[in-house]
């Protein structure tokens, strides 16, 4: 039955929802579900810079026609600008001793792959015992967030999802770090636009983590509209 449903695919950031209704060619919609972050597709691209185990370009863009690529952000921001968005997108403690190593080694040959930044990175935060993830995760994380400003998008969608969609209608997020999972509880929580219909984040079970470890760090959220959600308050 959903087969035969129409379908229309529309290429744009999940906060240009004025844009996707246009391009739908609908008023309202009945419901949303925004699965946030990075896709497999979009890590499996050698290219786009997002695997720190591939030696393509640091790009990280979502969209490579829009904004500048990670590698030329690194080559003119400051030290101290570096570290904060690494620090604040990415929870990352030593990320001074990133963004001085970043900016020491651009005078002689600056950073451009992905495998050259993981590498610094892997040198200046110390692996810890028994602890699989790789050093460099956060760094890239942080990246990637600043280069789409995905809090920004996330914060527009929340803020106006509930103009867009009917009452009754449901919104659903699927969040994968603590940065998105906090914006989402605390929107749901506080806007009265929004009805909380999950008290704790839904997760992955055992068995579904062991199919797609991908999916560990995932937290599920949902939401309904409340009748007077339609005010503008855009």
């Amino acid at each position: 039955e959903l087969a035969s449903l129409p379908v229309t695919l529309v290429q744009a950031n999940f906060c240009e929802l004025e844009h996707i209704a246009g391009e739908a060619g609908v008023e309202k919609f009945d419901g949303a579900l925004l699965d946030l972050g990075l896709s497999s597709d979009q890590l499996a691209d050698r290219e786009r810079g997002f695997s720190y185990e591939a030696d393509g370009e640091l790009d990280l863009r979502f969209n490579p026609d829009e904004g500048e690529p990670a590698w030329r952000m690194l080559e003119h921001l400051s030290a101290e600008d570096i570290a904060d968005i690494i620090y604040h997108y990415g929870e990352e403690r030593f990320s001074r001793r990133i963004a001085r190593r970043i900016v020491e080694r651009r005078r002689e040959s600056p950073v451009r792959t992905a495998t050259e930044l993981a590498e610094l990175v892997r040198r200046c935060v110390p692996r810890s015992r028994g602890h699989q993830i790789d050093p460099a995760t956060r760094t890239f994380q942080a990246l990637r967030i600043a280069v789409n400003q995905e809090l920004k998008s996330l914060e527009i969608a929340l803020r106006d999802l509930p103009h867009w969609i009917r009452p009754g209608g449901r919104v659903v997020i699927i969040s994968f770090h603590s940065l998105e999972d906090r914006l989402v509880k605390q929107a749901f929580r506080d806007d009265a636009r929004y009805t909380v219909l999950t008290k704790k984040p839904l997760r992955p079970s055992d068995a579904e983590a062991a199919r797609n470890p991908r999916s560990r760090s995932a937290k599920l959220r949902a939401a309904m509209i409340t009748d007077d959600a339609n005010l503008n308050t855009r």
